[in-house]
């Protein structure tokens, strides 16, 4: 006697599951060709987002395609949906750096990923969606203990921290570190790593609570800058010697400032410019002090830069993470219909920590 329900589920699995290629991409049938994203449909007001749908994108060889859990959120998103900060070339144009997900296509030289694998990813472009097209060399497999909405939360803060503060910025033990915006996504990832390697860190935040908050997680000294002048106690508190690094994602005339409390030899990044592009500097002050003064990037710079920094995470931060010294720390999770609210929790900078997209909620 034929069993039919056997015969359904041959055909079923020989429809579905035997691997085809599609423009040189191996894919699996059950890929689907369409999802839903975030567009901006107007550059300018968050209002204009809506959720559409759009192709699955096609991964290119050392690309893998993610079945997208979890997307956090960044201020440069909010730049680019405003028509500041475009997308490189070649990019997606859809919203969002980092992902957490599940591996759905696996192209050639993808260093062993494979079809199954759980990741967060930084991205150039594309994670505000169902699935995204992210290098192979710039996933990361999840750290034991965390889940996936915890995983997004990484990428994009600890390729920054990493490069900016250890990097380019050769934090070294013992040496004063100053975060300016300690309760964002960076300022939170670069208080609990300097830590780890013993520095004396030293934040900016805009209320009292913000300050407790950024000490809660290791900061040792914290300056609420509507009350208090950052140079004046910066320089108190290191008898006068002022900050061996600087991070700063202000800018304008916070780069003046930065001069000033800077120690002889000290180093200033500059990762973004929330108050401006332009600034006044005293040259002689620089030049006395013998400060290195420079900037840095990263979504643009190419996928050999990021699988370094991708390798020192894996190596340095990631046992760090799953020995529970370093914390992610998420202010809230928003399902993907609600990324208008988690967009204006971003602009009002009340958040502590990272901004997640929930796709799964």
């Amino acid at each position: 006697m034929v069993d039919e329900k056997n015969i359904i589920f041959t055909c079923y699995y020989a429809l579905y599951s035997i691997p085809i290629k599609r423009n040189g991409t191996l894919i699996n049938k059950m890929t689907p060709k369409i999802m839903k994203f975030v567009d901006y449909q107007n550059i300018g007001d968050g209002e204009e987002m809506i959720i559409n749908e759009t192709d699955v994108p096609e991964p290119g060889d050392g690309q893998v395609l993610i079945k997208v859990d979890s997307a956090g959120i960044n201020r440069l998103d909010i730049l680019q949906r405003k028509g500041f900060y475009p997308p490189p070339n070649g990019a997606s144009d859809i919203l969002g750096v980092e992902v957490a997900g599940t591996i759905e296509v696996v192209t050639g030289n993808c260093n062993g990923l494979k079809k199954g694998d759980k990741v967060c990813a930084l991205l150039t472009g594309g994670g505000y969606a169902e699935y995204a097209v992210a290098d192979a060399a710039t996933c990361l497999p999840i750290p034991a203990g965390l889940d996936m909405l915890q995983a997004a939360s990484l990428p994009e803060a600890m390729f920054t921290v990493w490069n900016n503060i250890m990097d380019i910025g050769n934090l070294t033990e013992g040496q004063t570190l100053l975060i300016h915006g300690g309760t964002s996504g960076i300022g939170t990832a670069a208080i609990q790593l300097a830590k780890c390697f013993t520095a004396t860190v030293f934040i900016t935040a805009r209320t009292d609570e913000k300050c407790l908050f950024c000490q809660s997680i290791g900061a040792d000294y914290t300056i609420n800058y509507q009350t208090q002048d950052f140079v004046q106690e910066c320089l108190k508190n290191t008898s006068g010697k002022g900050i061996n690094l600087i991070l700063d994602m202000v800018a304008g005339d916070y780069v003046g400032r930065n001069i000033k409390a800077a120690s002889k030899d000290g180093r200033i990044i500059m990762i973004a410019a929330i108050k401006g592009i332009k600034a006044e500097i005293n040259t002689l002050a620089l030049m006395q002090k013998r400060i290195f003064l420079t900037g840095s990037t990263l979504r643009s710079r190419n996928v050999e830069f990021k699988e370094k920094i991708a390798n020192k995470l894996v190596n340095h931060v990631w046992p760090l993470i799953e020995q529970g010294k370093i914390k992610p720390v998420i202010h809230k999770v928003f399902p993907l219909n609600q990324v208008k609210m988690a967009h204006q929790l971003m602009e009002s900078s009340e958040h502590c920590g990272k901004i997640i997209l929930d796709l799964k909620a």
